[in-house]
């Protein structure tokens, strides 16, 4: 005969504490004895306070919103291991769908790896945005009131007892949620949706909704920050990770978002002090380390670089870009049999990795291989078509194997995409230089020099062609 159980855990995303607290006041108003990670727990006292919280519960409710599952394929992602942990010890799993959340979504079905594919097949709750209250009622009467058979509840052991009570008490004083938190959250999920289909400007109008209904929405600040950043809008980026961090200081994602985002402003020692914040709140976060990595190789300290992404490979053996950013990092120091192996390991584990074709392809023309570099840039510029630097890589390529036709069209694609693109004036005006094109030549050769190219053997170059058209 099985018995009714009132002990619940609630599992969710950081973005989704609103609605998290806004279950918790429901249930422990009804009698409920609820576990919330309310005061976000630091990582050393994890195991202790809330694996062991799980195993003492009867019911597991895991808040699902579109961007909750987004770092779940990291082993280490702690609402992973949270979900593994109910799905071991057979806890009654109970998936609260907010509105937008599709189970059938590419998204998600790519986030619901080993055990966390339980989820799809648990009959799960959604929770409309306009009637709350009334999927609260659901939950308790449908889904937390039924018979529990051949359910073993450990005793909770002293020490997460008390982090238990401190988390019930902090949780116990926080007000009432408020409607409007619970519609920002919806904006917040729709400008996620957005910005993962690429329609940035939707997604900043739907992050700024939400920031203008719940104003110290940190979540809100980094996202809209991490949109901008893809708009290459590095300023207003930057401006809203550091809000982001003061909103909440132990933002491991705010630290390395700023990181990147003042890497790719050229302000690469103060990217590495903020990454470097980013890795002591989170030290098994591999991407920072990666990210790191790829700021000590513009300082051109390539031994701590490779170190960083060595790391960040030993904790996720499927990040991509450590391999090639630890490959560039090889390259530069002469070490190009292992960086062609690095770059082969990181299109491998992402096929539509433009950036590791062209560098695997530098590479190999570095080692004499020109053809096997061509194929190489060729497939850089098909997964990204606009890819200046491959179209002028190739060209120089093309220029090595004396196929001069096939390099000016090369670097006259490059000068398409980035007018400004010096080196593809000098190079293209060399090959028509060699194909007897003079006037061609000459002036790319002044164009090079207009544009701010620094070579100063090119004034010599425009002054011989010229005594030769006379």
């Amino acid at each position: 005969m099985g018995r009714i159980e009132k002990t619940v855990f609630i599992s969710y995303r950081r973005a989704n504490k609103p609605w998290a607290l806004f279950i918790y006041q429901n249930l422990t108003m009804h009698g409920y004895d609820v576990f919330i990670d309310f005061q976000n727990i630091n990582s050393g006292n994890f195991e202790t306070a809330i694996l062991d919280n799980i195993r003492t519960r009867a019911h597991f409710i895991v808040v699902l919103t579109p961007s909750a599952l987004e770092n779940c394929k990291n082993p280490g992602d702690w609402l992973r291991r949270e979900i593994e942990t109910a799905v071991n010890e057979k806890r009654n799993i109970v998936p609260l769908m907010v509105e937008g959340f599709d189970f059938g979504s590419p998204l998600i079905k790519n986030a619901l790896t080993g055990k966390l594919a339980t989820l799809s097949q648990i009959n799960g709750l959604r929770i409309p945005d306009d009637y709350p209250l009334e999927a609260m009622d659901r939950l308790r009467e449908r889904y937390l009131s039924i018979a529990l058979s051949n359910i073993n509840l450990p005793m909770l052991q002293p020490e997460a007892k008390e982090i238990a009570i401190a988390e019930k008490s902090a949780a116990n004083e926080a007000p009432l949620v408020k409607e409007e938190q619970l519609t920002a959250q919806t904006w917040f999920e729709r400008g996620y949706i957005f910005s993962e289909s690429n329609n940035f400007d939707e997604a900043i109008r739907c992050y700024t909704k939400a920031i203008s209904l719940k104003p110290d929405f940190a979540e809100a600040f980094i996202s809209r920050g991490a949109v901008y950043g893809e708009k290459r809008d590095l300023d207003s980026a930057i401006l809203d990770f550091n809000e982001g961090i003061r909103l909440q200081p132990d933002s491991a994602r705010a630290y390395n978002n700023l990181g990147v985002a003042l890497h790719n402003k050229g302000e690469t020692l103060n990217a590495i002090k903020n990454l470097t914040k980013s890795i002591k709140l989170k030290p098994d976060y591999a991407p920072v380390l990666s990210n790191r990595g790829s700021a000590y190789i513009d300082l051109g300290n390539y031994t701590d670089a490779i170190k960083d992404c060595t790391e960040a490979i030993q904790i996720d053996p499927n990040l991509s870009e450590a391999f090639n950013n630890r490959g560039v990092a090889f390259n530069q120091l002469g070490d190009v049999n292992q960086a062609i192996k690095d770059f082969t390991e990181a299109v491998r584990l992402k096929p539509d990795y433009a950036g590791a074709y062209r560098n695997l392809g530098n590479a190999r023309d570095e080692k004499g291989n020109s053809k096997s570099a061509i194929r190489d840039y060729t497939k850089a510029i098909l997964f990204k078509p606009d890819f200046a630097d491959a179209f002028y890589d190739r060209g120089i390529a093309y220029y090595n194997t004396g196929n001069f036709d096939a390099a000016i069209k090369d670097f006259t694609q490059a000068i398409f995409i980035k007018p400004d693109f010096a080196d593809a004036y000098k190079n293209r005006g060399i090959v028509f230089e060699i194909k007897k094109e003079h006037a061609s030549a000459i002036a790319d050769y002044q164009k090079y020099l207009r544009i701010g190219g620094d070579d100063k053997s090119v004034n010599l170059l425009i002054k011989n062609l010229k005594k030769k058209k006379k």
